[in-house]
C-alpha cells in the first residue's frame, strides 16, 4: 500500500468552550443529542480516520449536519480540532505555526467554494491570477498562468469580463481556474457544484474528471448528492452525525452497503448507470464469449450491447488485456439482488 497523501487519525471536533473536556465524554459513548442537552456542546466529528491517496478523488458525502464541511475545513485548519492528528505527507498540520500554515494554504492546497468566492471588483483574469498575486509572483507569470488555465477550462477571451457578467457555471469555471493557477498538489472542493443547474453541474463534473486524467491532483470533494459522489469518487466516505458510517471503493459500497443508513442512500440509484463492469467481473471459466467489453464501461452499456440476453458471457478487457469475464446473469443479480434467488 502506498503512503497516503493525507492522513486523518482519531479526529474529534466539539463546538463549545469546553470542547477538549467533552472529548472524553464522546469517547465514552454519549450521543450527539445528549451532549447538546446535558452540556450545551455540539458534536461536529467523532473519531474520524481516513487515508487519502495521492492523485485520487476522495469524496466525503452526507446529509446536512453530517459534518462533511466541518471535516474539510480541518485540512487547512480553518477549523481547529478538539483532538486528533492530521498529516499531509509527513507534515504534522496541527503542529504548524502561523507562518508555516500560511505557506501550506498558499502552496500545498487550494480551495473551490460552493458560492464561487470570486472578487466582484476584479476581472476574471485578476481573479484567476489571485493565488500567484498573493504569493508575490511577477505580474507576467500571473497573467501567463491565469490565461493558460482560463483557456483550459473553456474561458478563453473572458479575462477582461467581471464575475457579474458570467453565468453561474462560468463563474465556477473561474473558481477552478484559480485553484489550478495556484499549482497545488491538493484541491479542496466544498459543495463546489451544488449551486449549479443540473445540466451545468454534469458539465462541471465531466470537466473535473477530464482535468484529473491530465493532472492527477489529490482532490477532496464534499457533496450531499450520491449520484455525484459515485461518479467522481475513487474513495468514498459517508458521514452521519459526525461519524463515518462506511468508506471505501464506491462500487463496493453500492454492492455491499454495511448499514441501513447506506441502504437507504443507495436504494433509488440507477445501478446500471453507476456500476462498472469491473465490479461484476469474475475469473475466466469459459472460452465461448458473446463479445468483449471494457472493464470501465457501465452495466447499462453492456445491457444495450447484449440486447438483454441473459445467456451471454463477455470477455472483460482493461488496457487491451483480458482480466476476466462477465456473465449476464451475474450482471442482473448485481442490478436486482433478488434476481435468481
Amino acid at each position: 500500500m502506498t503512503k497516503p497523501k493525507i492522513s486523518i487519525r482519531n479526529l474529534y471536533k466539539i463546538f463549545g468552550n469546553r470542547d477538549q473536556e467533552m472529548v472524553s465524554k464522546v469517547k465514552a459513548g454519549i450521543s450527539k443529542k445528549d451532549l447538546l442537552k446535558q452540556y450545551s456542546h455540539v458534536l461536529g466529528l467523532r473519531d474520524i480516520n481516513i487515508e487519502m491517496q495521492a492523485g485520487q478523488i476522495t469524496v466525503i458525502m452526507g446529509l446536512s449536519g453530517s459534518g462533511k464541511s466541518t471535516l474539510i475545513r480541518h485540512l487547512n485548519r480553518l477549523i481547529e480540532p478538539s483532538s486528533g492528528e492530521i498529516y499531509i505527507d509527513d507534515k504534522d498540520v496541527l503542529g504548524l505555526d502561523q507562518l508555516a500554515l500560511r505557506n501550506l494554504r498558499q502552496t500545498t492546497m487550494s480551495m473551490v467554494f460552493q458560492n464561487f468566492g470570486l472578487l466582484p471588483h476584479k476581472t476574471v483574469l485578476q481573479n484567476a491570477a489571485m493565488p500567484l498575486s498573493v504569493q508575490g509572483k511577477p505580474l507576467t507569470e500571473q497573467i501567463t498562468q491565469a490565461n493558460k488555465w482560463l483557456e483550459r477550462v473553456g474561458l478563453s477571451g473572458y479575462g477582461e469580463h467581471y464575475p457579474s457578467q458570467l453565468s453561474g457555471g462560468m463563474q465556477q469555471r473561474v473558481g477552478i481556474a484559480r485553484a489550478l493557477t495556484a499549482n497545488t498538489d491538493i484541491m479542496l472542493m466544498d459543495e463546489a457544484f451544488s449551486a449549479l443547474d443540473p445540466l451545468i453541474r454534469t458539465d462541471m463534473q465531466d470537466l473535473l474528471l477530464e482535468l484529473q486524467v491530465e493532472l492527477h491532483k489529490t482532490i477532496v470533494f464534499i457533496t450531499h448528492d450520491l449520484d455525484e459522489a459515485l461518479k467522481l469518487a475513487d474513495h468514498l466516505v459517508i458521514l452521519k452525525d459526525g461519524s463515518i458510517v462506511q468508506q471505501g471503493d464506491p462500487q463496493h459500497i453500492l454492492l455491499n452497503p454495511a448499514d441501513p443508513y447506506i441502504e437507504d442512500f443507495v436504494r433509488d440509484i440507477n445501478r446500471a448507470r453507476v456500476l462498472r463492469v469491473r465490479s461484476v467481473t469474475k475469473k475466466i471459466t469459459t472460452d465461448v464469449f458473446g463479445g468483449e467489453i471494457d472493464a470501465n464501461a457501465n452495466l447499462e452499456s453492456l445491457i444495450s450491447k447484449s440486447d438483454g440476453d441473459i445467456n451471454l458471457t463477455y470477455r472483460v478487457l482493461e488496457n487491451g488485456q483480458t482480466i476476466g469475464q462477465i456473465d449476464m446473469k451475474d450482471l442482473f443479480k448485481a442490478l436486482v439482488p433478488e434476481f435468481g434467488s
